[in-house]
């Protein structure tokens, strides 16, 4: 890795700006990590490196509202720290990203959330965090307005699957939301109907199926579907506004167009994961279907043409990345002969902008504009990064120089995450960063991760 030179003062000339609404070709100034102009044409008080941008695009860095990094889990942490994580990050043009503070069932809210953020300081870009309630105490309700007027939290995660770990139950989730309801904050949750999937877990490993494809059948659609229908409607008991992760079935999305249609503030999410893998991948040996094991699993390809309509008419908000990898040697592989021991996590943080730029743009299932929208203004705006997201004066100055018509192919072999598994392996792309300006620096240049610190 290169050494990124020290500048006050940083010039982006002649490329083509893009907003969400609007592009002008243009200059940004930057000085001391904020833009601090941005025209066709101004004059130049100080001494600036010049970054030559004609022939390229700029758009705001990536936020990325759902992340796993250090994750620990009975078969070890997920592949990336916060370091290695950050980096692959920065390759595919993200910015800033949003992870999680899960406590122990007990532990305090607060303590959790301290020790999280001690460990996500060898980030090298911006970072925040959901904080998960897994259980509710006395003083539950008294952390997390703590935790949002004192540490800057503006959402609250909660779990319907994993009942015997980090999942909570409706009467704590009712709690919960009233709690976030009177502070003004989100719930995000994961959707999944934990009796179902347990239910079906029992059956299939009894019957002596123990292969990943019955990872993805033991969650089927139906146990999405109705934990979606359960949000939404303790949403409009509460008062409380809610956001639904990884997105993965079209009955999801038309209950959550269908209650936003209502007046409901209820935002989806989905990744691209579910926009261009389906189900057909856990036929597979296990050494090439492990890597798929996620929850919730693949699904068909009726459902990404849902999901592709919902980004399209706004249904669908955000497009994070679960980004959560694990080794196919001694991780995954752990579940060979029982697929619940498999640990559920992919990698694709640093592909989600050249996936949805090859496979969405170009292909005319969204806009420019809302690529721009799913990827950084709407996550900046519904988790509250006020200085994020825009090209404009006064705001941090983390921008994407894009190169539109660069053509290359996924490979496990040199992407930056660290894993030995790619999800994504093979698949041509068309368009990547050239360069990754994060808070007036830049981080990210010609393949190269140019950043030491954060």
């Amino acid at each position: 890795m290169g050494k990124n030179k020290t500048y006050n003062c940083l010039l982006i000339s002649g490329g083509m700006i893009y907003t969400s609404d609007r592009s002008f070709t243009g200059n940004i100034l930057i000085r001391d990590g904020r833009i601090e102009e941005v025209a066709e044409q101004f004059e130049i008080p100080y001494k600036c490196q010049v970054i030559d941008a004609e022939g390229m695009m700029i758009f705001p860095g990536g936020i990325d509202p759902h992340v796993h990094l250090e994750l620990p889990t009975p078969a070890g942490n997920s592949g990336d720290d916060f370091y290695s994580g950050s980096a692959a990050a920065i390759s595919g043009g993200t910015t800033s990203i949003i992870d999680f503070v899960t406590p122990a069932r007990g532990e305090s809210l607060t303590d959790a959330f301290k020790k999280r953020e001690k460990a996500a300081q060898k980030s090298l870009i911006g970072y925040s965090f959901h904080v998960s309630p897994t259980w509710w105490g006395s003083e539950s309700a008294r952390e997390m307005e703590i935790l949002v007027k004192e540490h800057g939290v503006t959402s609250f995660k909660c779990y319907l699957a994993y009942q015997k770990s980090i999942g909570i139950k409706d009467r704590e989730l009712l709690e919960v939301m009233k709690a976030a309801k009177k502070i003004g904050v989100l719930v995000t949750l994961h959707c999944e109907m934990d009796d179902i999937i347990q239910l079906n877990i029992q059956r299939y490993l009894s019957q002596g199926n123990v292969s990943p494809k019955y990872h993805a059948l033991s969650r089927p659609p139906v146990a999405e579907v109705l934990a979606v229908k359960k949000a939404i409607d303790f949403a409009a008991v509460t008062g409380c506004k809610i956001y639904i992760v990884h997105v993965s079935t079209a009955g999801a999305v038309d209950l959550i167009r269908s209650a936003r249609h209502a007046g409901m503030e209820v935002y989806g999410e989905t990744c691209p994961q579910y926009l261009l893998l389906d189900e057909s991948l856990y036929g597979q040996n296990f050494e090439k279907s492990a890597p798929y094991v996620i929850s919730p699993p693949l699904r068909r390809k009726e459902d990404q043409e849902a999901l592709w309509e919902g980004i399209a008419d706004g249904s669908i908000q955000t497009v994070g990345t679960d980004h959560c990898p694990f080794n196919l040697k001694g991780q995954k592989d752990l579940g060979r002969d029982d697929f619940t021991k498999i640990p559920n996590g992919a990698g694709g943080i640093e592909h989600r902008l050249t996936l949805l730029h090859t496979y969405g743009v170009l292909t005319k299932r969204i806009s420019f504009g809302r690529f721009i929208e799913v990827t950084s203004k709407n996550p900046a705006s519904i988790f509250g990064l006020k200085t994020k997201s825009s090209i404009r004066p006064g705001m941090d100055a983390d921008l994407v120089i894009w190169d539109a018509n660069r053509e290359s192919e996924i490979s496990v072999k040199t992407h930056f995450q660290n894993c030995d598994s790619e999800i994504y392996d093979g698949l041509r792309i068309t368009g990547c960063p050239s360069i990754v300006i994060s808070k007036g620096r830049i981080a990210f240049r010609d393949h190269e991760i140019i950043l030491q610190t954060g």
